[in-house]
């Protein structure tokens, strides 16, 4: 299974009751086609970077899903039709989970090098002190 966010701005006169419908719909493409959404995020209206067509605002809102990639591209499509919808984007974000963890463990593998590295200092410095 692949991880993608699909981000969506829809226009800032949308009803929302049209919003929660849209949301619905595309939850249940996702589960219908073997996937699931793992979260819905509304981030409420927001005002754009730069004027899309007529619009300086927009309502933004963020779906988490896990899926092999088929009910993604049905969700796309659905969202290129919808006519409320003036901007989307998916991201498939796995692999940037995987190389997130892996850093993630050099991270606290290498407090333990560097204390080693530090103790070799110390035993350089009594040497020194030493003679």
């Amino acid at each position: 299974m692949r991880t993608y966010e699909v981000m969506f701005i829809s226009a800032p006169s949308v009803v929302e009751e049209d919003l929660n419908k849209l949301i619905s719909q595309l939850e249940n493409i996702i589960q219908e086609r073997g996937g699931t959404v793992t979260k819905v995020e509304n981030m409420g209206r927001r005002k754009l970077a730069y004027k899309i067509d007529k619009y300086d605002e927009g309502v933004y809102t963020l779906i988490y899903a896990d899926g092999s990639g088929r009910e993604i591209a049905e969700v796309e499509r659905r969202l290129r039709v919808t006519d409320f919808v003036i901007r989307h984007l998916t991201v498939r974000t796995d692999e940037d989970l995987k190389r997130a963890e892996k850093m993630k463990a050099k991270r606290k593998s290498a407090p333990s090098a560097a204390a080693a590295d530090g103790e070799a200092d110390v035993d350089a410095n009594d040497v020194e002190d030493e003679d």
